[in-house]
């Protein structure tokens, strides 16, 4: 597959990742680490189930076959699953905490910042032009969340280490990703995800910091909070995830990062579509500076 075919997986992982803001804001009547831990052991069934049927048809040839193979692939997924632990449940508690929708799409992907920061400090070489257009998402991603005079309040700050969070996955992905089976990896984050958000679940969820046992039951005694949550689970962390340590495999972190950060682009459009929310001037300028920047990421250095 060809590096434009990678890239469109990325695109595709950050439609996904862009219309699930409303499952999340959804989920949290039950509690931001009791949504953020039913939704990933969920996919880790699905990730785990589906390896199971690629190994039996044959369509897996990263299927690890030694032990030091598997202990690779556990520590790496161990590693990925730490940092996502801490992106998805700070992520949930930002939005729970009052960040709005827009702004906590242009928090979030200032990933985009941190992924060539922290290169540098392992020692990549980030070109100028790179540079110019991670400047140039920023000033998109503004005009596209940002409706209101900024201010930064606690639930931002916590949108900010989410950031941060997302980064240090990309980046781990990266480094590790394209040596291991891509679905086993995105089952094993989850499942390490999942395992981590038993403990803030059981202790500041069930105790009623959050929801509590009894509003959990009652949420989840009806069809219609489960959308949002198999959305959440098959989606957005199934899907989207595992398309993004796949197309990582051919294609560098910070223009990937500059890929999926169209999942805020993504996220206004599908409100426009679908829930007839009005589109701004001043949204369509930043749509037009997002998408100028991937495509001058994407253009070869000359």
């Amino acid at each position: 597959m060809a590096n434009f075919g990678y890239s469109f997986l990325l695109v595709l992982a950050a439609f996904l990742w862009g219309s699930t803001f409303v499952a999340q804001i959804e989920g949290n009547n039950v509690g931001p680490f009791t949504f953020v831990c039913m939704r990933n052991f969920i996919a880790t069934g699905l990730l785990f189930g589906l390896a199971h049927i690629l190994d039996k048809l044959g369509k897996n040839s990263r299927r690890p076959k030694t032990n030091e193979e598997r202990r690779f692939l556990w520590k790496t997924g161990i590693f990925c699953g730490i940092a996502l632990f801490f992106a998805m449940n700070l992520q949930q508690i930002g939005l729970y905490l009052g960040t709005s929708a827009g702004k906590a799409g242009f928090l979030t992907t200032c990933y985009i910042i941190f992924v060539p920061l922290m290169s540098v400090f392992l020692g990549k070489r980030i070109s100028p032009k790179i540079w110019f257009c991670v400047a140039l998402t920023v000033a998109g991603l503004y005009l596209l969340c940002i409706k209101e005079q900024f201010y930064v309040q606690l639930s931002d700050i916590v949108m900010l280490l989410c950031a941060f969070a997302f980064a240090s996955q990309i980046l781990i992905v990266d480094k590790f990703g394209t040596q291991v089976d891509s679905v086993r990896l995105s089952a094993i984050q989850f499942l390490v995800v999942a395992t981590l958000s038993i403990f803030p679940m059981f202790f500041i969820d069930l105790k009623g910091s959050f929801a509590g046992f009894n509003t959990i039951a009652e949420v989840y005694s009806h069809f219609k909070p489960w959308i949002p949550l198999l959305y959440a689970a098959i989606l957005s962390s199934g899907v989207a995830f595992t398309l993004q340590i796949i197309a990582q495999n051919k294609i560098k972190p910070t223009i990937a990062s500059l890929l999926m950060s169209l999942e805020s682009v993504f996220s206004v459009i599908s409100g426009w579509v679908m829930l007839n929310e009005r589109f701004t001037l001043q949204e369509g300028i930043g749509c037009i500076l997002m998408f100028t920047a991937v495509i001058l990421a994407q253009s070869r250095e000359p």
